[in-house]
């Protein structure tokens, strides 16, 4: 008799979905499994925030423009599909804080804002001599409280002191997530700095060791690679490669999921324009916000709808070369607060990726919103464009209007691990376990934002869905 065939429903088809959709396909066919795999995305697209411009022979980057090359699933899903001769590094150079209005560069030796190396943070005008002696008092300070989950914000003051956080480590870590490092969680961000001060009691004693003889990213690397890969043509093209290996007929767009109910073992998933899939198991690749409205009437995953996100934009400028004159040497800048500036940060994208800009050319790309400061999302495109290039004149003279612009608004798109954010990850997936079995959470909202980290979620929701479906068939459990 022929096994019965299971049905597995993928919901969301940016990248942690698209990687479980591969995934999923592949250890089907390698293993014989007989396994129908359907990823719904409710927009006409997939690839989530990852879309890519091409114009006059530049590539332009909508949402992110890169990944940490020492995360390899990313690496890894490339040459799945094919595409290992794209891949490219960026240019290494110095990064600059921009604070009390100068380009301060960033302290050699520094990895993430932490000191690892003496001579330069002594040396630099990044802060007072009152603070440089206030962060040394990381050499003799206790070990922190490992009870209880503490913010960013509040580690790093107490290592450190609060003008290295604010002029340094706040301008680094609130631009990945487009937060407010006094609410963002320790243990869901960034957990290694505690294991490392668990361990080492200091915190930048314990940095330069466990580091050892690896390359330090700092203000000026000697590398001539840098720390983040990329596709030649554009991310976009890593999804549509992605896209292009499923089985036909296995992705829906433009179907949005509406209400999940459940029949014995079986799901029965309703979209919109009244279309169903039934389904033996599910990977949840959605916004948090979605599941929880998904679910309102289960009584599931109501601390969902307190998980605030932030709205963000990017704006991207292109230029004759000669319209910038005073240049500066380096790939980019983030701001500080105390800094009179809308921009968060600046990637000068046509030096750290020399790829993508045509010679002659340079192509600027700015960032505004984070936490507490997301008004400017919602203006018009002119008045953004002004504001960003007034922010930029104080750096730079800029002699001429841009070539062209390219604004993106990402409305709610940042979701904010705040304090205790692990705990309530692991509540909603026991809560999923229990009554929902079969269903898995996974994507940007749980268990980190960057493309590696969504795509190893996407990989581990495959190995729990074959589990699950196969936990009494020996032959096809997951090696």
């Amino acid at each position: 008799m022929q096994e019965e065939r299971r049905k597995v429903v993928i919901i969301g088809g940016g990248i942690t979905g698209l990687a479980a959709a591969y995934y999923l396909q592949k250890e089907a066919e390698e293993k014989g499994l007989h396994l129908d795999v359907k990823l719904v995305e409710a927009s006409h697209r997939l690839g989530g925030k990852i879309q890519t411009i091409k114009r006059d022979g530049f590539v332009i980057e909508k949402g992110p423009d890169s990944f940490l090359a020492r995360k390899q699933s990313a690496s890894r899903l490339v040459r799945e599909v094919g595409m290992e001769k794209e891949l490219i590094s960026n240019t290494s150079g110095k990064s600059y804080v921009l604070v009390r209005q100068k380009l301060y560069p960033m302290p050699g030796g520094s990895i993430m804002g932490i000191p690892t190396q003496i001579a330069p943070f002594i040396t630099t005008g990044l802060f007072s001599p009152a603070a440089k002696a206030r962060a040394a008092a990381d050499f003799v300070l206790p070990r922190s409280n490992p009870a209880h989950d503490q913010s960013l914000g509040e580690f790093f003051r107490r290592r450190l002191g609060d003008e290295v956080v604010e002029n340094l480590i706040e301008p680094l870590l609130s631009g990945i997530y487009a937060g407010d490092i006094d609410q963002l969680s320790l243990m869901a961000t960034f957990p290694q700095f505690f294991q490392v001060e668990q361990k080492y009691r200091s915190l930048i004693m314990g940095m330069k060791k466990s580091t050892g003889s690896q390359p330090i990213e700092s203000g000026h690397s000697k590398k001539k690679e840098g720390m983040f890969l990329t596709i030649k043509s554009g991310l976009q093209s890593l999804v549509d490669a992605v896209e292009s290996k499923l089985e036909p007929g296995s992705v829906l767009k433009g179907h949005r999921v509406v209400s999940i109910s459940k029949n014995g073992r079986v799901y029965t998933i309703n979209m919109n324009g009244r279309k169903e899939l039934q389904a033996d198991s599910i990977v949840m690749a959605a916004p948090h916000h979605t599941v929880n409205s998904i679910f309102t009437d289960w009584g599931l995953f109501g601390e969902f709808k307190g998980m605030p996100s932030t709205s963000v934009a990017t704006v991207a400028l292109a230029f004759p070369e000669e319209a910038i004159e005073n240049d500066i040497d380096g790939t980019g800048f983030v701001v500080s607060r105390n800094s009179d500036y809308t921009i968060t940060a600046c990637t000068w994208t046509h030096k750290k990726w020399p790829h993508s800009t045509p010679k002659g050319k340079a192509l600027l790309r700015c960032y505004v919103g984070r936490a507490g400061d997301e008004a400017v999302v919602d203006l018009s495109d002119d008045q953004m464009i002004k504001i960003v290039l007034d922010d930029l004149n104080k750096t730079m003279n800029i002699t001429a209007n841009p070539d062209f612009a390219y604004i993106t608004r990402w409305k709610d798109s940042m979701p904010q691990y705040t304090v205790g954010h692990k705990e309530r990850i692991e509540r909603a997936k026991k809560q999923a376990k229990e009554n929902l079995p079969g269903f898995f959470l996974a994507g940007s909202s749980f268990e980190g934002l960057g493309v590696p980290d969504c795509i190893d979620q996407g990989e581990k929701a495959v190995q729990s869905v074959l589990s699950y479906l196969y936990s009494n068939k020996k032959e096809a459990v997951p090696s």
